[in-house]
């Protein structure tokens, strides 16, 4: 029996991939806390300097899978209604969190939590065939998995609540053109592209990319006070790096830095 989640190492860019593609990676408990550890591991991992996300198959992640919820619902089992708070806060808080740039390579349909988990990192390489759904309204239920914070900060208020309301399926062009991507690439690109980002940010200061995470999530939603605070905080603590010492001399000596995310 295949493993739901796979797990790959090269330079420096560990690759998660959801693996249940006939399923369209849809979102089973054991799925869940796949995910959730590998990303705490890849957070607490000193060799692993940046993270792609993707999908198996045609689809990026269809979000809950929907089979097993409705037979634990049958079942009675609590577990469905317990699923936000033990799986999808604490993997969207991993997502943002993690101390390394984090890109989706989302390779196909995103919809529902999966469609959050992309909101949620920090760039978005898309396939020219995916699409981002928001159908939680379809299926009587609100917004999860950070996407009601995450969406308006990326494509704006109106348009995230218009997602939300109808449940209309933005496509690659659009999700490019509003803000949502960052690059629209043939399906077949969509892995090694981000994975070349991804080996090209692992070669960066890595320590200053984390510092840049805090500061930019601190911001998001607090007020500007906060927000100067955390900027000059983290600040100084770049500034303290070894990372930065480098990137000046290479500066001065007109040559090109050799980070070690240090």
């Amino acid at each position: 029996m295949s493993k739901p989640l796979l797990i790959e190492d090269q330079a420096g860019v560990r690759t998660l991939t959801l693996n249940r593609p006939d399923a369209f990676n849809s979102l089973t408990v054991e799925l869940k806390e796949d995910l959730l550890a590998a990303l705490e591991d890849a957070a607490a991992d000193d060799s692993v300097r940046a993270v792609v996300l993707t999908g198996a198959g045609k689809a990026f992640c269809a979000g809950q899978d929907l089979k097993e919820h409705m037979a634990l619902l049958a079942a009675g089992d609590p577990a469905p209604l317990s699923t936000v708070d033990k799986h999808y806060n604490p993997i969207v808080s991993a997502i943002t969190g993690l101390p390394k740039p984090i890109i989706a390579a989302v390779n196909g349909m995103a919809a529902g939590a999966g469609a959050s988990f992309a909101y949620a990192c920090d760039l978005r390489i898309t396939a020219s065939t995916a699409k981002f759904l928001m159908a939680f309204a379809n299926v009587g239920l609100t917004a999860d998995s950070g996407a009601a914070w995450t969406l308006p900060r990326l494509i704006g208020y109106g348009r995230a609540m218009e997602m939300m309301l109808l449940a209309k399926p933005v496509d690659a062009e659009e999700a490019l053109r509003i803000g949502m991507v960052t690059q629209v690439v043939a399906p077949e690109d969509v892995l090694s592209t981000a994975q070349a980002l991804a080996e090209t940010m692992a070669a960066g200061p890595t320590t200053a990319y984390a510092k840049i995470k805090e500061a930019m999530l601190a911001s998001a939603g607090g007020p500007l006070a906060e927000g100067l605070a955390v900027e000059g905080r983290t600040q100084a603590e770049a500034g303290a790096t070894s990372d930065h010492k480098e990137a000046v001399d290479a500066f001065v000596a007109k040559r090109k830095p050799n980070f070690t995310g240090n």
